[in-house]
């Protein structure tokens, strides 16, 4: 079999398994990173080339240079695919092969992944359920949308990744001052009715436009609380047997069958609404999913969801089978928080069920596994109670994530 070459985009340091699986699988790989990443613990051993961009501010490139770079690449390298590794990248490769014609998602696609406006557009096209919404081009649409659904609302950035940037706002009159704040970046927002409930979330893999994985999960801390408030991080699986394992699952089905995913690796977000139980659309992403969630999923199922891409990758690069690795069926933990302490002592957290601590400066970071759900959510609940009283530390939200 000839070898194929990737060119694997990052604008932080993500995908360290992806990277190696894809050399594994006798790929050459090529890396193009931000230059704040090189000094990170990249799999050297796997990466046949690298190349640097500098950032216009964080984890945003200069798109001419890098299509320009990428003309020159092209020159004497013949390049078979372009991955995105970070939610921020999707819209580089999706440039990248458009501009060049490279098999794999565009530039119309990847909006459904990372443009929430866009997102909101096509669920509510394809009868899926989520918060109302409005555009805010438009003053007169604004005042509509207001007059029309009760506050609380969110302002939400389109673009970003994960609760970065979402502010909540209670009146008319603040929402007017927030929204003449953004300037000439207020095309870059939406405004979406805030729904009080339980925060979901389900990492799935797709190949040849079939789902042949999916790991539910509940937040037991939202992310948009912990983004905004501070606290502890906190997830916990769900059993594929649960009333909310089955709902999540047919949802998150027509969430990317809608969307037209074709092959990778999701990561998608629903609420259960407290009011009327029915299951909203939040966000969805052609990705892996972050703070952690690949530690949790591997965890309670054995499946490296970057390995499993990688493989999704290679199968398609090759036009052959992909058959997924046998998952496991256990329950997972996850808990992560700032801490006042670079290296904090964790031996007060160790447990049988402790799957792995997470080697992370100024945090504490906890993986568990159990065959009991039970167990996860007395030793989630232990964790954040010795936590609270011997290590936390808030700061206020960074305009955008650092790792």
């Amino acid at each position: 079999m000839k070898e194929k070459t990737i060119v694997c985009i990052s604008c932080y340091y993500k995908g360290y398994d992806f990277i190696d699986e894809m050399k594994k699988l006798g790929n050459r790989v090529i890396l193009i990173v931000s230059e704040s990443t090189k000094e990170k613990n990249w799999p050297w051993h796997a990466i046949d080339e690298v190349y640097y961009m500098p950032e216009v501010e964080p984890s945003v490139w200069n798109l001419d240079h890098l299509v320009q770079g990428f003309s020159y690449l092209l020159k004497g390298t013949k390049i078979d695919r372009v991955i995105a590794l970070d939610d921020y990248d999707v819209e580089k490769a999706a440039l990248l092969r458009e501009s060049f014609r490279i098999p794999g998602m565009g530039q119309t696609t990847q909006r459904y992944f990372r443009d929430k406006l866009a997102m909101r557009q096509m669920a509510k096209d394809s009868y899926i359920d989520i918060p109302q919404f409005s555009s805010i081009f438009n003053d007169e649409t604004v005042n509509e949308f207001v007059d029309k659904i009760a506050p609380p609302w969110v302002l939400k950035p389109r673009s970003e990744a994960s609760a970065t940037g979402i502010v909540k706002i209670k009146t008319k009159e603040e929402l007017w001052i927030a929204i003449e704040n953004l300037g000439d970046k207020r095309f870059h927002f939406l405004l979406e009715s805030f729904k009080p409930g339980d925060v979901f979330h389900v990492d799935s893999l797709v190949y040849d436009s079939e789902i042949c994985f999916v790991s539910a999960s509940q937040y037991l801390s939202p992310p948009m609380e912990v983004s905004h408030d501070g606290g502890i991080f906190r997830s916990k699986t769900l059993g594929k047997k649960s009333p909310e394992f089955i709902a999540l699952e047919e949802a998150n089905k027509k969430v990317l069958k809608s969307f037209g995913l074709k092959h990778g690796a999701t990561h998608t977000e629903f609420i259960r609404g407290k009011e009327d139980g029915k299951w909203y659309f939040l966000e969805t992403s052609s990705r892996v999913g972050g703070a952690h969630i690949p530690d949790l999923v591997e965890a309670s199922t054995g499946i490296n969801l970057w390995r499993e891409w990688a493989r999704i990758e290679n199968a398609w690069l090759n036009d052959t089978p992909y058959q997924l690795t046998k998952p496991t069926d256990l329950y997972g933990g996850l808990i992560i928080c700032l801490s006042r302490d670079k290296n904090p002592d964790c031996k007060e957290f160790e447990a049988p069920e402790v799957y792995k601590f997470l080697p992370m400066d100024y945090h504490v970071g906890l993986v568990y596994q159990s065959d009991k759900s039970e167990r996860i959510k007395e030793l989630l609940d232990d964790a954040a109670m010795k936590i609270n009283d011997h290590h936390l530390s808030i700061m206020p939200p960074k305009s955008k994530p650092t790792s």
